[in-house]
Parts: C-alpha cells; structure tokens; sequence
C-alpha cells in the first residue's frame, strides 16, 4: 500500500481546500494510506475530509479563519509558532532580507514573509512516505521540501506566481527540487516559468477538481435569497480580500442605483476587509443595495437563483467560483485579468470587461436588459464546464496509455491516483 502525504496551509472554506477535498476522494483507501497535514491547525472543512484520510494534527480549530473569532486564534498560532523549534531565530536574516526588497517595491506580503517560520516551526513528521504533495505555494510547498522524508515530492500552484507577491528569494529556489509541479491553469503555467524556467519540463496544468452533480444537487437544496427582492439580483462569492477588487465593485453598484437600475448585488464570503467594506456600503448609501452575506455552508441555491454572477478580480489562478457558476449555468461577468480570461471566453460563455466601476456597470446593464443573451452564455458555460471536468478525469486514468506531450510527465501523479 502506497504511503501519501498532502499538506495545506489551512483547511479553511476557499477555492484550493475545497479542490482538495474532492482530490483526496479519488484515491482509493484499499491502494493508499492518506495522511493529511494542516500547517496552521485551523479551517472550517475539517469536518469534510473523507474518512479514509488519516489526519495527522494533534491539536485543531475548526473555526473559519477569515471570521473575526478565526483570526484572532489565527494570530494567537502564528505568534506561538514564532518561536517553535527556535524558527523566528533561524529566519532572522532570511527575513530582513526579503522585507528590505518588499520595501523597495513598496510592497509588503507579511504572509509571504512568515510561511518560512510557519514551515519550520510545523510537526516533526518521522514517517516515510511514498509520495509528499504540497497542495498549495508558500508554507505547505516550504514544509514539504525542507521536513519530508518521501522518494517523490510534488507541489501545486493555484495562483498569478508573481502577481502573488512570491520570488525565487522567498522560495530559496525550492521549486527545481520537486520531481513535479502541477498548475491549476495554463496562465499559471505562464507566469510560473517566467520565473523558474528550468523547471518547464516538470511543470503540468492540472485543473481543478469538482463533483458536478453533487453541486447541481445542492444547487436544488432550500436556501439562497431570503429578501423577497423583485428587481435583479448579481451574486459573487468569494474572501473579503484585496485580491477581489470589492471596492471597485461597490462603486459600480452605485453608479446603477444613480441610473435607478432595479438590482441588488450579494456577497458570500468573509474577510479581514468586512469592517472597511461595509464602511463604504454605508457611506455610499448601498446598505440595501449591496449586501454582505458572509460564508455559507451551501452557497449553490444562490447561484441557481441569481441573475448574473460577476467575478472582478484583480488576478486568479482558477476560481473555483466561477467554475461553479458556470456548472449551474449562470451568466457570468468577469474581469480581464489572468486567470479570469483563460475561464471565460469573452461573447461566448460570458463576458470579459475592465476593473473599472463605470465599465463593470455599463456591462451590467447590458446583459440584465438581454434575457436572451444570458440565456446563451448560460448554456455555452455549462457545456463547457462538462467538457472540462471530463478533460481533469483524464490525469487519473493514465495507465490505460495515452500519448501527447505532457504524458511522461503526467504519468508519475497518474501514478498514484486512481478513479474507482
């Protein structure tokens, strides 16, 4: 029985963790013995973790760790872990170093700068493992290279590398150790090898996972919009970060309400920005008009029922968000951005536009005036996304002999995954 190991950062209710999920449902308990590792010790999908996976923390918060309680035991474990296995010392300069080039750039990544101390400062794992896969970049993929014992190590990549805020500095170029390296999309792909070219003949897309009927199921479940609102109602869901641009789409909302737009738009998700965002909300007068609904456990009811699903973004990897959208058919608008364009095909199966407040509202209004046209992008969504998840399945069906160009370096995840 082959020994595997995935270590996340957290397990908290984002994109990668639920991809997780679903990935660790495809092997079979009867072939592999599954450890997972959490880094941080915390995240809300704990409880979904399929039962044949052995999970190896000792001590565990199931709380969200984007909630305000979440956040405040988040920073009690980062504090703790500082000084762990001596790690805050023995990063010392490594940490100097790095927030000096973040300064020239003006721009500081604090998680960036500790995921090294959050690696070193993890459990001291004393078992071999066949395989050792690090499911997200940062803490996860540090841990993995620097404290596992395994004959092969993988790593995942989900997001924009650079745009992220990473560089070979912050990695100390871990990446060319590992005997492969998945992207969750081909501009992730892109982005990667421009900074680590050695490692193009390593390095595979390998998209996300998802349960499409499972989904659709829940889509059906009660739930969703409790208002009794009547006009039209945008949906996004996604953390309260930056990376979501959310400033930008509160000035778009209000620029319909000034237009006398009929339309609401809702937010599923928690962040550290709620507090600044709904101060905004509330100065621009949109307390009614855009709402921040927090994390649900079952968000797919408001997808079914929603009128158009808008996904601007400053940049992504793959959103799990939008592929959901699109496997319930939702008309989708998105911004140009990587990652988003490589998901939507503008006229197609959506629409691309600017981060820009008056160019998201203008796109707005065009399509909840053309029923017909949402309708057509709808469909076109949800046949694309049933073409795409048969083209995911096919990494795990490699022995049966396939031939393209990636296939050698497919074959060694193919390897150890199997779908029953």
């Amino acid at each position: 029985m082959k020994k595997v190991l995935f270590v996340i950062n957290t397990l908290g209710g984002a994109g990668a963790e639920k991809a997780l999920l679903e990935l660790l449902k495809r092997f079979s308990p009867q072939q592999y013995e599954i450890d997972l590792y959490v880094l941080l010790d915390q995240g809300e999908l704990i409880s979904q973790v399929p039962e044949h996976v052995n999970i190896l923390n000792t001590k565990y918060l199931s709380e969200s760790v984007l909630s305000v309680e979440g956040k405040k035991k988040l920073g009690k474990t980062v504090w703790h872990r500082l000084w762990k296995h001596m790690a805050l010392g023995k990063n010392l300069i490594y940490l100097l170093k790095n927030l000096t080039d973040m300064l020239k750039k003006k721009q500081i990544h604090t998680d960036k700068l500790l995921w090294r101390i959050m690696s070193d400062s993890g459990m001291v794992l004393k078992k071999h493992y066949d395989m050792a896969v690090a499911y997200l970049e940062g803490g996860a993929t540090y841990f993995v290279h620097d404290h596992v014992e395994a004959d092969q190590k993988f790593t995942f990549l989900h997001v924009d590398y650079s745009y992220a805020g990473y560089t070979r500095a912050l990695d100390l170029d871990c990446y060319p150790d590992f005997d492969r390296i998945f992207t969750v999309s081909d501009e992730v792909k892109k982005s990667f090898l421009q900074i680590y070219p050695e490692c193009a003949g390593k390095t595979v897309v390998f998209h996300n996972l998802l349960d499409k009927e499972e989904i659709k199921r829940k889509a059906e479940l009660p739930g969703g919009f409790s208002d009794e609102y009547k006009g039209k109602r945008i949906l996004t869901v996604g953390r309260l970060t930056a990376q979501k641009a959310y400033e930008t789409a509160i000035d778009a909302m209000k620029l319909l309400k000034d237009q006398s737009e009929q339309v609401r738009w809702y937010v599923l998700g928690e962040g550290e920005l709620r507090k600044k965002l709904q101060q905004k909300i509330e100065e621009l007068g949109l307390t009614e008009d855009f709402l921040l609904l927090g994390a649900v456990e079952n968000p797919y009811p408001y997808y079914r029922q929603c009128d158009l699903y808008v996904h601007e973004t400053r940049f992504e990897g793959k959103s799990i968000a939008v592929q959901e959208a699109q496997i319930l058919g939702c008309t989708i608008l998105v911004s140009d951005c990587s990652g988003n364009r490589e998901q939507v095909e503008n006229g197609v199966d959506g629409v691309l536009c600017q981060l820009d407040a008056r160019d998201i509202s203008e796109h707005i209004k065009q399509l909840l005036h053309d029923e017909e046209l949402c309708d057509r992008y709808g469909r076109n969504a949800a046949k694309k996304m049933d073409q795409e998840d048969e083209k995911g399945l096919e990494l795990f069906e490699i022995n049966e002999g396939k031939s393209d160009t990636d296939e050698k370096a497919k074959r060694s995840f193919g390897h150890y995954s199997c779908v029953q």
